[in-house]
């Protein structure tokens, strides 16, 4: 294994071990960047966009939480991933809660869901990549301190 992989990982592991820890918002945008970086990721890896709506619904009810979600992802270089949630996140969401509420077509919501999931998995896990390049760039800049 090369000395930059070797690197790649140790940041990564240890970039999870803060966000893990991080309470969100924190007011610290980097790290509150790759909280919400990471944690779309992981959601999206564990089963799409339902399974991140039920993680973060409550967050994303009556903020900017899709904005401030968007802007992570091209602070980090993932704009394919951005351009997908700025098109479908807000219908999901308006969605989801419709169904929470007892309103609403689950066959719609499901619909919206599939389209968005397809979008994200036709980039090919680009996400995991650019992460792990933040991840080096935050540790280097965190430990030249």
């Amino acid at each position: 294994m090369e000395k930059n992989s070797i690197d790649k990982d140790k940041a990564w592991n240890e970039v999870i071990g803060v966000l893990s820890n991080l309470e969100y918002p924190s007011g610290e945008e980097v790290l509150d960047d790759a909280y919400l970086a990471f944690h779309y990721y992981s959601e999206m890896e564990s089963g799409g966009h339902e399974i991140l709506l039920n993680w973060f619904s409550g967050d994303m009810k009556g903020t900017d939480f899709g904005l401030r979600l968007i802007a992570a992802l091209e602070k980090i270089g993932a704009a394919g991933y951005a351009a997908i949630e700025g098109e479908y996140g807000a219908t999901l969401l308006q969605r989801y809660i419709a169904l929470e509420n007892g309103e609403g077509s689950e066959e719609a919501f499901y619909e919206a869901v599939e389209q968005a999931d397809n979008a994200y998995y036709a980039l090919d896990g680009k996400l995991a990549e650019l992460l792990a390049e933040y991840f080096l760039e935050i540790h280097e800049a965190a430990t030249r301190k």
